[in-house]
């Protein structure tokens, strides 16, 4: 059997696993993300006690995804300190000698449950995370979504709620939906953290209201077939029907179609692998280095 590593790397944690290309998962650990003079030698101690042929990541970003660019592998922009510039993939290429896969941590989950979970069979979903941050990757026609650079669509405009005076958070673009809507927005607006105002109706009708604004525009650009609403914030039960219920009104019945109207509870779901999306998904992301690596020695 071979082996592979999986690295998905947030803002606040490391967690890094081995497992194959069936997205079984052998033995995972979590690591802290502090700087990469702490972080990356941990997760380099853990992957020496294994015989891997290829390791994958899902990266915060935002990240340089090209393999053209002499950037390619980098953590760009991030406000987080000492990550701005970090040569991820290179780092991790030349201390473990394998091939390395390389992508955003939310196209490595809309990866996961396009192969294994909510989305299993079908050749496109888009996969969202509210939490820290807000991120979204997608899958469009068996394939992760991805041009000039990869998708940032946490950080689209959004329509203020009249009666929202929040100015938002977002350091780059202050009232976009990662500004308005992400975990720090809320215990910002609020005054708690969203997991102490489960039982605040008015909080989640906020939250469903922006999220519904956003979902609904990604629905009429890339039209995925199944959408998957992840992280913290994803975990609160009622915000889910909220959601469904202001996306039609959001589209009016402009888009006909079942899974929009009379379908819509299976439309807009949970992730079908729960927490691992992200680490299963990067394993996937190592099995195509290593399929890649194959195709190569043999021209």
């Amino acid at each position: 059997m071979r082996l592979y590593g999986a690295i998905e790397a947030g803002g606040t944690k490391f967690v890094c696993a081995v497992g194959d290309e069936k997205g079984n998962v052998r033995k995972r650990i979590q690591i802290p993300t502090t700087v990469p003079e702490e972080t990356i030698p941990e997760v380099i101690r853990f992957f020496s006690e294994y015989e891997l042929v290829a390791i994958g990541i899902g990266s915060f970003g935002p990240v340089n995804i090209d393999p053209a660019s002499p950037a390619y592998g980098n953590i760009t922009t991030t406000p987080k300190p000492g990550w701005k510039d970090f040569p991820f993939l290179q780092t991790i290429k030349k201390e473990c000698k394998v091939p390395v896969g390389f992508h955003t941590d939310v196209n490595a989950a809309a990866l996961g449950e396009a192969r294994f979970g909510a989305a299993a069979g079908m050749d496109s979903c888009l996969y969202i995370t509210v939490g820290t941050g807000i991120g979204a990757g997608a899958v469009v026609g068996g394939r992760l979504l991805e041009g000039l650079s990869h998708p940032e669509m946490g950080h689209i405009m959004v329509r203020k709620h009249p009666e929202d005076s929040y100015k938002g958070k977002c350091p780059f673009h202050g009232d976009c939906l990662e500004g308005l809507a992400s975990g720090p927005a809320i215990e910002e607006r609020w005054g708690k953290p969203a997991g102490q105002l489960a039982d605040r109706h008015e909080v989640w009708e906020l939250e469903a209201y922006y999220l519904a604004q956003a979902i609904a525009q990604y629905i009429l650009i890339l039209s995925p077939k199944k959408i998957i609403l992840g992280g913290g914030v994803g975990k609160q039960e009622s915000i889910f029907q909220m959601i469904r219920n202001q996306v039609k009104e959001v589209l009016k019945g402009y888009v006909s179609l079942p899974e929009l109207e009379t379908e819509i509870s299976d439309y807009i779901v949970k992730p079908g692998l729960g927490d691992d999306a992200g680490i299963i998904g990067s394993l996937l992301l190592a099995d195509l280095a290593y399929q890649k690596e194959m195709k190569l020695g043999m021209t």
